[in-house]
């Protein structure tokens, strides 16, 4: 039974299981600080190599299988997660910190995407099946058989993320829409999460057998410091990578990768500080009400969400002295809650510091104080003006955790002046009345220029996996806003088009032939084609 898997603390390199010789690394508890069994080992660049071989073998045997072969072995990693049962669910818990709802609720998040994707891959429609058929009467010259479909770029690294230890992790919507794509992925655990990831990879390494898949398919590499990483990005069997973490490794990862002799693309997402405008008629409408949503959304999951909301602009007034009053009462009802790990915790608390330090912005109130030598996030909030926020570009760093800056403008100009200025981010929100519908008219189109969703009168965090969303924008909030990390959408990073020009019935992909025996939705001489 998978739910008797007992942890070994070894690689997983095809089918392989591989003990690391490059150092000792052990996860902790962060609630507790006790380090956890088992001790793993950390990778080489020689297993890195291992691993991209594999998936370099594994790769045209493996786009080559069928839709609903690729579709049957995501629905069996999702089972095989639903079938680890507490197993993982207390790991994951031991690893992070996290409540077990939070858990339960991020694995069910991980199996709805896995089987998001599975019936998209089933679906097809991504192929972009293309036909334009041959001309030969045309003048004053003939227009030759042309037609095209999307095919997977080739190998695929992911790197695990911090904050999520499923969902973002190595079954997460990376791998998803990696294996969907048709590209083998060798993923790299987090330090914090490796108990979980080897519980997941083996559920991945066992549907890759269960399934009948080239062994190369699937491999998850460990290792504490840059060298793994590093030689993972460099190799070049790898054709693209997923990363969702801090800027200044995915910007190192950017660089990496277009140093390159063939640069890749590197699909990171950073950091966003998710700006929140409320409105005049907002603010005098329901400003109690927005206080309490605004906190409720900075404190879930201790601030540990790339969605949370860190700065809230408004207009000085009578009614932002209001909300001003509310959210102190909101923020100071909030106990101090676990972080994920130290470093996360360290890097909150230097944030925090630093813009309490700041002569330029005052302390509006705190929540809970954290026990001394926790790894606890004390939920703050802070206030400054619209001048000085607009003078300090240091302001728009991320704070990554439970605190944000309300920013009090002098006028609806200055407001303005704070949509125009504002860098690349995740999310943009506006908290509007019916009475703020001309300033919010001007506002979108400044946005939607800053971020990739925008939203009014919600919060950001909670980001739904499904054919609509968008989890990305411009830099520094990701490294290509052209693209999704969330959402059926994300399967278009891992996929490159291919025409074939007056190709043989018999050569050509059966996601082209005039018969469409795939029965997909193709584009015929201009025309939607159904199935």
């Amino acid at each position: 039974m998978i739910a008797e898997m007992v942890l070994t603390g070894e690689m997983l390199i095809g089918a392989r299981s591989v003990r690391g010789t490059e150092g000792l690394i052990h996860a902790v508890n962060p609630a507790t600080g006790e380090e956890l069994e088992p001790v793993f080992g950390g990778g080489t660049a020689h297993d890195v190599d291992a691993a991209c071989a594999l998936a370099e073998a594994a790769f045209d045997a493996y786009r080559a299988v069928s839709l609903e072969r690729r579709a049957a072995f995501l629905e069996a990693i999702a089972q095989g997660i639903l079938d680890l049962g507490d197993v993982l669910v207390e790991r994951v818990m031991s690893e992070s910190g996290l409540p077990r709802g939070r858990v339960e609720g991020e694995r069910g998040r991980t199996v709805g995407q896995l089987r998001l994707f599975a019936s998209l891959a089933r679906e097809g429609r991504w192929l972009n099946a293309t036909i334009d058929r041959a001309l030969p009467e045309r003048k004053p010259a003939p227009r030759a058989d042309l037609r095209a479909q999307k095919i997977p770029v080739g190998p695929v690294a992911v790197f695990s993320a911090s904050n999520f230890p499923l969902a973002f992790s190595v079954a997460g919507g990376d791998t998803a829409a990696a294996f969907a794509a048709g590209c083998p992925v060798v993923a790299k655990s987090h330090s914090s999460h490796l108990g979980t990831s080897e519980l997941v990879g083996r559920v991945i390494q066992k549907a890759v057998a269960d399934c009948g898949l080239p062994e190369g398919v699937f491999s998850l590499l460990v290792g504490s410091g840059a060298t793994v990483g590093e030689a993972l990005v460099r190799h070049p069997a790898i054709q693209a990578v997923g990363f969702t973490g801090s800027r200044r490794v995915g910007r190192t990862l950017v660089a990496l990768a277009a140093a390159r002799n063939v640069p890749i693309p590197v699909y990171a997402e950073m950091s966003s500080i998710n700006p929140l405008f409320v409105l005049p008629g907002a603010l005098a409408e329901r400003a109690e009400k927005i206080a309490q949503g605004l906190i409720d959304s900075v404190t879930l999951g201790t601030g540990q969400f790339c969605t949370k909301p860190g700065i809230v602009i408004g207009v000085a007034g009578p009614d932002f002295e209001r909300f001003r009053a509310a959210v102190a009462s909101a923020v100071e009802a909030k106990a101090a809650t676990t972080m994920l790990n130290s470093g996360i915790h360290r890097a909150y608390c230097d944030g925090a510091a630093q813009w309490a330090k700041d002569s330029g912005i005052g302390s509006v109130s705190a929540g809970g104080a954290a026990a001394p030598g926790s790894y606890a996030g004390q939920a703050m909030v802070f206030t400054t003006t619209g001048q000085h926020f607009l003078a300090t570009p240091e302001l728009l760093e991320e704070v990554f955790g439970p605190a944000a800056l309300l920013i009090e403008c002098s006028s609806t100009d200055e407001l303005v002046a704070m949509a125009k200025y504002i860098d690349g981010q995740l999310t943009a929100t506006l908290q509007v009345a019916q009475r703020d519908m001309d300033l919010a008219r001007v506002l979108v189109p400044l946005l939607e220029r800053k971020a990739g969703r925008l939203l009014v009168n919600g919060f950001p965090t909670g980001v739904e996996v499904t054919y609509a969303m968008v989890h990305g924008g411009p830099s520094p909030a990701t490294s290509d806003s052209r693209v999704t990390s969330v959402g059926a959408m994300s399967i278009e990073r891992f996929l490159r088009p291919v025409c074939y020009q007056d190709f043989p019935a018999a050569l050509l992909p059966e996601s082209l032939n005039d018969a469409n025996p795939l029965h997909l939705w193709r584009l015929v001489e201009g025309k939607i084609e159904h199935p």
